[in-house]
C-alpha cells in the first residue's frame, strides 16, 4: 500500500489539558483524520471535554507517564488496523496545520519516521531547553547511528513497522527516545524531519517534562544503548556522516 492511500490516524496523549485539548482535537478532526486520545489519569475537565467529541478515548485510572500513554495508544492503532500514526501533544504546542506537511514527507520517504522538528522561530525556545535538546540530539543520533533533528519533539509520524516496538522496556519520556533508537538500529528505519515552529509562548500549562529528572533518565538510557549495540566509534561516525534529512514539500 502506498503512503498516499495509507490509513493514518492521529494519537494525542494528554494529562490535564482542559485549556487546550478541545482546540487541538477539533483542528485535527477538521483535516478529516481519525483521532485517538489517551488520557493519562487527568483530574481536571480534560476527559469530560474529550468524551463529547467524535474520537476514540482511552483512559488510565491513574497516571502512568507519557510512555505508557503512547504505548496504550499504539496498541489501539494496531488494533484498528492503521498503517501509520501521527502523535502530537495535547497542550497546543503542536498544530494540526503541520500534519499535511508531515504526511507529504512520509509519502516522499515511505517507511521512515517523520519528526516535526522545531527548527523555526527558535528564539521562542528557552536557551536552557535549546542547549539540552542539542545535547540530546547529539547523543541519541549516536545511539541511532544516523543523524536526527530534534529528537525531543513529540510530533511524529510512526509507520506501522515501528509500532512493533510497542513493548520496549522504557517508560515516561524515555520511551520516545527508545523508539527512535530501536527503530533505527533493529529495523533499519530512516528518520527524516519537517521544520515546524518552536512554540513556548501563550497559554501552555507548565511542562510535565522535568529538565533534571527526565534528561538524566534519557541520558542514562542512551549511553547504555550506545554500548549495547557495539561498534561505538563506527556508530558515531555514521551519526556525523551528514546533516539530518530535512524535508519540506509544502509551503508553510
Amino acid at each position: 500500500m502506498s503512503d498516499a492511500t495509507a490509513r493514518i490516524c492521529v494519537l494525542i496523549p494528554c494529562l490535564n489539558e482542559e485549556k487546550a485539548i478541545r482546540g487541538v482535537i477539533e483542528s485535527t478532526l477538521a483535516l478529516g483524520m481519525p483521532v485517538i486520545v489517551v488520557d493519562d489519569g487527568s483530574d481536571d475537565r480534560t476527559p469530560d471535554i474529550v468524551s463529547g467529541l467524535p474520537v476514540t478515548l482511552l483512559r488510565h485510572s491513574t497516571r502512568q507517564g507519557k510512555g505508557e500513554a503512547l504505548r496504550t495508544g499504539f496498541r489501539e492503532v494496531l488494533k484498528q488496523g492503521f498503517d501509520a500514526v501521527v502523535t502530537m501533544d495535547g497542550d497546543g504546542q503542536h498544530l494540526a496545520s503541520d500534519i499535511p506537511r508531515i504526511l507529504a514527507a512520509s509519502e516522499k520517504h515511505p517507511g521512515s519516521i517523520v519528526i516535526g522538528a522545531r527548527l523555526l522561530e527558535r528564539d521562542q525556545q528557552p536557551k536552557g531547553r535549546r542547549r539540552a535538546n542539542a545535547v540530546a540530539d547529539w547523543g541519541i543520533s549516536w545511539a541511532c547511528a544516523q543523524p536526527v533533528a530534534d529528537t525531543q519533539s513529540g510530533q511524529r509520524l510512526y509507520p506501522r513497522v515501528a509500532l512493533s516496538l510497542v513493548d520496549l522496556p522504557a517508560e515516561h519520556f524515555v520511551f520516545e527516545a527508545a523508539l527512535l533508537i530501536a527503530a533505527s538500529r533493529e529495523l533499519d528505519v530512516g528518520v527524516v524531519s519537517v521544520p515546524i515552529a518552536s512554540r513556548y509562548q501563550g497559554e501552555f500549562r507548565l511542562s510535565h517534562f522535568s529538565p533534571v529528572r527526565d534528561v538524566t533518565r534519557i541520558t542514562v538510557y542512551t549511553v547504555r544503548r550506545v554500548f549495547h549495540y557495539g561498534d561505538v566509534m563506527a556508530s558515531y561516525r555514521r551519526s556525523r556522516a551528514h546533516t539530518p534529512t530535512i524535508v519540506d514539500t509544502l509551503p508553510i
